[in-house]
């Protein structure tokens, strides 16, 4: 008798071919991600935070740009108060002489004040300029922490604007419009996934 026989009943089976192995998880097919230990696989294929070299979406750049925009104009509205505020000296001196009540000192006294005022006014806007250029210029590299400063500030220029309106300043609707856009881009889904990706 012969094992190779496909007649005999008692000979050896024919073999049978080698299946790939598996591990415990799920059966392998095409397109399936690499099994780890125990069926497991090596690397998440969907979910988890987006990758680190992600692009910056669009609606984060439109904010970063509105950001230096906004930040450009502060800073040139800050240097013209401190520089007007020598210009508007004879101004306060004519409004000061023009009561007969105040004496030479008081007089004295109320333009010094004036103009400090202004002065102190353009450096708070400098200021608040320098806050916007520096959010703006760490969206590429920053994280949670620029988001909330984005917001923050944009907050404050949404108020600002809102009282500039109240005064009949028509240009406060730019600055209120922009701060609106900058509160909405940074805060929606795209914006917490830039602000929150991964780095490294």
């Amino acid at each position: 008798m012969s094992f190779g026989d496909p007649n005999n009943p008692y000979g050896q089976p024919p073999q049978q071919p080698q299946q790939p192995q598996q591990g415990y998880g799920h059966p392998q097919y095409p397109g399936a991600p690499q099994q780890g230990g125990y069926g497991y696989p090596a690397a998440p294929a969907y979910g988890g935070p987006p990758p680190a070299h992600m692009p910056m979406p669009g609606t984060v750049k439109a904010a970063r740009v509105m950001l230096f925009v906004l930040g450009g104009l502060q800073v040139v509205g800050g240097l013209f108060m401190m520089i007007a505020s020598s210009w508007f000296t004879e101004y306060f001196e004519d409004a000061a002489n023009s009561d007969p009540n105040l004496s030479a000192e008081d007089a004295d006294r109320v333009v010094s004040i004036g103009v400090g005022v202004m002065i102190v006014f353009g450096a708070i806007v400098i200021g608040f300029a320098v806050w916007a250029i520096l959010t703006a210029a760490k969206f590429g590299t920053g994280g949670g922490g620029v988001r909330v400063s984005a917001i923050v500030y944009a907050s404050f220029t949404i108020l600002f604007s809102l009282l500039g309106l109240a005064g009949a300043n028509v240009f406060s609707l730019i600055s209120l419009v922009m701060g609106i856009l900058i509160v909405v881009y940074c805060a929606n889904r795209n914006g917490a996934a830039w602000f929150n990706r991964p780095k490294f």
